[in-house]
């Protein structure tokens, strides 16, 4: 069904083009050609794997910081009762605004590019694993006790299993939130990525070059989402499944 939908969506898109004849809406073969020729010859490779870095590193900071301080809130109520407020204000804080002043404090600069987009993040993975911590059960913390476990066997076989479907709803939502903001840092204040590609076709007009790193930009996510992160989510729940 999949499969059916995107042919339906590419035939669409292939009539809408004929019946227009306007260099505004170029077809899906004049597309892909483009994206043939820019992966050959042009820099459309460079670009994705520029914007896959900066996403990459900003994922990883975010998943860190928001991990480490969702769990405390989540665990500590003396540490969600003083970092709640600045958690809402991060939370509704438009992230133009958090671009923006990075690149004003920090400068055009690689590192105010990544940490503003960890920074958008931080506060969405802080909720999930705040709330994560808040369900853990007692019951099994008691027989981490009684078994004497360490403190690191415990958070290894008791803790981190129960905070596993938090860890892949921040990381899945996470990932999604990230590209979007990638775009929009590159578009600001960098001088290379899939982002300045999209702002530089724009002004030039150039709808085949913008809708062929879009569609190239899509497939790169598609390829994370099904080749990485799902096989990686069933891996992780496989416990699930297993009989008892």
């Amino acid at each position: 069904m999949s499969i059916l939908s995107v042919a339906a969506f590419v035939l669409v898109w292939f009539i809408a083009a004929h019946v227009a004849q306007s260099r505004l809406l170029p077809g899906p073969v004049e597309v892909l050609n483009y994206v043939i020729e820019e992966s050959l010859h042009g820099d459309l490779i460079f670009q994705l794997g520029i914007t896959l870095w900066r996403v990459i590193a900003a994922f990883v900071v975010a998943m860190v910081i928001g991990s480490i301080i969702g769990l405390l809130m989540g665990e500590l109520p003396a540490v969600n009762r003083v970092l709640d407020p600045w958690l809402i204000v991060l939370l509704n804080l438009p992230a133009l605004v958090i671009i923006i002043l990075a690149y004003v404090w920090f400068g055009l600069n690689e590192a105010a590019a990544i940490g503003a987009v960890a920074l958008n993040k931080i506060p969405n993975v802080i909720v999930t694993l705040r709330e994560g911590a808040r369900a853990l059960d007692p019951g099994l913390d008691e027989m981490a006790r009684a078994y004497r476990l360490t403190p690191w066997s415990k958070f290894r076989n008791v803790t981190l299993p129960q905070l596993q479907p938090y860890f892949a709803t921040a990381s899945r939502t996470g990932l999604s939130l990230i590209w979007k903001i990638v775009l929009v840092v590159e578009l600001l204040g960098r001088p290379n990525g899939v982002g300045f590609e999209l702002h530089l076709n724009f002004q030039l007009f150039n709808v085949t070059a913008i809708l062929g790193y879009t569609l190239a930009f899509v497939a790169v996510m598609l390829a994370i989402e099904y080749l990485l992160v799902q096989p990686l989510e069933r891996y992780t729940t496989r416990w699930r499944n297993k009989p008892v």
